[in-house]
């Protein structure tokens, strides 16, 4: 039983680094898009917004978030 708990928690911690080792590397692909984004100025302040929102959540530690919202940002760019 400590063995499977221990596997648990282990999964969950790498699935947590996972997702935290990707938020920089989408935020550095969404300001790359966001710089020749020919986006309405109305679509890209909600992309803007987006980016703002995944970055804050990836400093509070809240990696699967910012991942949510930093792919959005990107299905909004194209």
């Amino acid at each position: 039983m400590k063995k499977l708990f221990a596997i648990i928690i282990s999964t969950m911690f790498l699935s947590s680094f996972a997702y935290a080792g990707s938020c920089p590397i989408l935020l550095k692909q969404v300001d790359a898009k966001i710089a020749s984004s020919k986006l309405s100025p109305e679509a890209l302040k909600e992309v803007k917004t987006l980016r703002d929102n995944g970055e804050t959540a990836h400093k509070t530690g809240k990696h699967e978030d910012s991942v949510k919202m930093l792919e959005e940002a990107l299905k909004k760019l194209g």
